[in-house]
């Protein structure tokens, strides 16, 4: 890792902000990459699509633990699991509470509405249907989003490049998949192909590269918020994961192809985790 991280380091510098800038833009540019993929590979099957996704769900899985909880907990916080698992509490409870009004992301593109998902119509003051939905839409992706944003962040804000560029990578890499399904999604919705794309690469730079700066900019100006800020992105990923992906992966009869998908996204982040890191 000392190699990769001095090459790292000798291109972009030290400044924990400015690399968490950069790790947002790279984050970002993989979304754009999988969104646009709808150019290529024009009609994806849902077995393709919940592999692409388990695979998703594996590398966050791994980066949850590998990258930011025993991290936050034996780095940061002196072995005391307190902070980290107070910032997992509180990135649980805010995706959560979210999702009380805000639908989940795939299920409001492909119009099957999970029994606890927001109504347009009764939980937003918009009158027009299909205005309300792309609101909805716009908030869907960006609480989808928020965590890895936050994730890439919080890791380069941390100082430690042996961990924040294992996390930029994972992070990255399991973009790809996502963009690419909820493109697909979008143009089964009757969303343009084109438009979309184009939407995606907008809505990532919006989300992605702010949050990353945050995150870093936050536990640079304020160290004591570091294990919080791990457990806090750890949590939102973690919900993502259980609340979102899995239960949308495990009903069109390909869990298995999900399930499999997930085991060589552990897999990657934990060869990464170990090799890079």
């Amino acid at each position: 890792m000392d190699g990769v991280a001095n090459v790292f380091a000798g291109l972009f510098g030290s400044n924990t902000v400015l690399n968490g800038l950069l790790g947002g833009l790279f984050i970002a540019g993989l979304n754009l990459l999988g969104a646009s993929l709808v150019f290529v590979w024009r009609d994806p099957s849902e077995r393709a699509l919940n592999g692409a996704l388990g695979f998703a769900a594996g590398v966050m899985l791994a980066a949850a633990f590998t990258s930011l909880i025993i991290p936050g907990i034996e780095t940061y916080s002196n072995g005391n699991p307190v902070p980290v698992l107070v910032g997992v509490t509180l990135g649980v409870l805010l995706l959560d509470r979210s999702d009380l009004l805000v639908p989940h992301a795939h299920y409001l593109l492909s119009g099957s509405r999970r029994a606890d998902a927001a109504n347009p119509s009764e939980d937003l003051p918009i009158d027009d249907e299909k205005l309300a939905g792309v609101v909805l839409f716009i908030l869907a992706i960006t609480l989808h989003n928020m965590p890895e944003g936050l994730t890439v962040g919080v890791g380069f804000g941390s100082g430690d490049l042996g961990t924040a560029i294992p996390l930029m990578l994972a992070i990255g890499i399991q973009n790809v998949p996502e963009g690419l399904a909820v493109s697909v999604a979008a143009i089964n919705a009757g969303l343009d192909r084109r438009t979309y794309a184009v939407f995606a690469g907008i809505r990532s730079g919006v989300v992605e590269i702010p949050l990353a700066l945050i995150g870093a900019y936050a536990v640079t100006t304020v160290e004591a918020l570091l294990p919080y800020a791990m457990g806090f992105a750890a949590g939102a990923m973690l919900f993502v994961i259980s609340d979102e992906i899995v239960p949308e992966t495990h009903t069109g009869g390909y869990e298995r192809i999900a399930t499999l998908g997930t085991m060589a996204g552990v897999i990657v982040m934990l060869y990464l985790d170990i090799s890079l890191g």
